[in-house]
């Protein structure tokens, strides 16, 4: 089986959009877990609160792996015949689908995190405001979901 150089373009956006959007939620987290553990290492009763402040910025990682099944089922890799003799420019089309996510995923993430220190920050001094802590990371969200939407959009909308 040879696979045309459209194909490696498609499989590399679709890849992309789980590496970068993974590395920015691995990073995220990462930096939310540390204050996380800091924060119970005074008050293990505030557990909850930055458990969720600090799982904020995986949400990027999944929407990242989201766009990467798609793109994987639309050029056949999940089911039915693939699609390895795609022109370059559909896999160029589909590769460029798959940025948004990846990149804004990767940026909005490392955000989402340094967010969420602040936010775990706050929990920490005053843990009745947890709700309006919430708001700032929840925010830095918006646009990982916009970035998501767009990749959607764009790879389903692609004739193969």
């Amino acid at each position: 089986m040879s696979f045309s150089m459209g194909f490696v373009m498609a499989l590399l956006g679709a890849a992309l959009s789980t590496i970068l959007a993974g590395m920015g939620s691995a990073w995220g987290v990462g930096l939310a877990g540390q204050a996380a553990a800091g924060v119970v290492s005074e008050d293990p009763n505030q557990f909850a609160k930055v458990l969720i402040l600090q799982l904020l910025p995986g949400t990027q990682g999944i929407y990242g792996l989201l766009v990467t099944f798609i793109t994987l089922s639309k050029i056949g890799l999940l089911g039915g015949a693939a699609a390895t003799d795609m022109s370059l420019a559909t896999g160029l089309t589909i590769f460029a689908a798959c940025l948004p996510i990846a990149i804004v995923g990767l940026v909005s993430a490392y955000h989402q995190g340094r967010t969420s220190v602040a936010s775990i920050g706050i929990v920490a001094k005053k843990p009745d405001q947890f709700g309006k802590a919430m708001l700032f990371p929840a925010m830095v969200e918006t646009y990982a979901i916009l970035a998501l939407l767009i990749s959607i959009l764009a790879v389903s909308n692609i004739t193969l």
